[in-house]
C-alpha cells in the first residue's frame, strides 16, 4: 500500500493500493466499457483508513439503509466514546447507541463485534497472510456478517484486488446498465463479463460502483 494524507483530516492516514495503475492499464486493455469509464475519474482511486474494527463496523451500520443516512447515523455513534475502539463500544449504553440512530438488532451486531475483537478470537495479524475465503470464513462467524460484508472488507480494508462481490445491489445493476442496456441480468452474466477484469476484479467493480454514483463510499 501507498500512504498519503489526508487533506480533511490531517492526523489520519489514507491508503491507496499499490496496484492501481497497473490495473487501470490492464482494464482498459481488456474492456470496452472499462476503456470507456476509467478516464472519467481522474486520479480517484480506492482508499482506506486501515482501522479493521473501524471498517466492519461502518459495514454493519450501513447495512439495508441510503449512503447518506448512514454517514448520519456513523456520526452520531462515533460521537459517543472518546475513542471509537472494541473497548470502549463495550462500555457504551445500549440507551445511547440506539438514540444515535441504530436499530436494536445493529446494536446487537456491534456488541458482537466489539467482543469478537476485544477477545482475541479474530486472527487479525495474520489476514493479511490468509487468502480471501478463510478470511470470509472468519469473517461471517461474527453476528451481523454476511459474504457480502466481508466482501466489502477484503477491497476497503486489506485491498485485495480480485475480489467479485455477486451479491452486491451495485456490481450487478452498474453491469446491467453498461453492458445489458438496462436488462436483467444473472450471477453467471456478471461472471462472464468479469472474466476479463481478472485479477482486478475489486478495482473494476469500484469503477462500476462509480458509474452509479460519482462519490466512492469510504469504510
Amino acid at each position: 500500500m501507498v500512504a498519503r494524507k489526508s487533506l480533511v483530516l490531517p492526523a489520519v492516514e489514507i491508503y491507496t493500493p499499490h496496484y492501481w495503475e497497473d490495473a487501470r492499464k490492464h482494464l482498459v486493455r481488456k474492456d470496452r466499457v472499462m476503456k470507456r469509464l476509467i478516464p472519467q475519474f481522474g486520479d480517484a482511486c480506492l482508499e482506506t483508513r486501515g482501522d479493521a474494527f473501524i471498517t466492519l463496523a461502518r459495514s454493519i451500520v450501513g447495512q439495508q439503509i441510503s449512503v447518506k443516512a448512514a454517514q448520519t447515523v456513523w456520526d452520531r455513534f462515533a460521537e459517543l466514546p472518546r475513542q471509537l475502539t472494541p473497548a470502549s463500544v463495550l462500555k457504551l449504553k445500549v440507551d445511547d447507541m440506539r438514540a444515535a440512530g441504530l436499530s436494536a438488532r445493529k446494536v446487537e451486531y456491534l456488541v458482537d463485534l466489539a467482543l469478537h475483537f476485544d477477545s482475541g478470537a479474530l486472527h487479525v495479524a495474520n489476514w493479511h497472510e490468509m487468502d480471501d475465503e478463510a478470511i470470509i470464513a472468519e469473517l461471517v462467524a461474527i453476528r451481523g456478517i454476511g459474504r457480502w460484508t466481508a466482501e466489502m472488507f477484503l477491497i476497503f480494508y486489506l485491498m485485495r484486488p480480485n475480489v467479485l462481490p455477486l451479491d452486491d445491489i451495485g456490481l450487478v445493476n452498474g453491469i446491467s446498465h453498461n453492458y445489458f442496456s438496462g436488462d436483467p441480468v444473472s450471477r453467471s452474466d456478471v461472471r462472464e463479463v468479469a472474466a476479463a477484469w481478472a485479477p482486478f476484479c475489486s478495482v473494476a467493480t469500484w469503477y462500476i460502483w462509480r458509474s452509479l454514483d460519482p462519490l466512492p463510499v469510504g469504510y
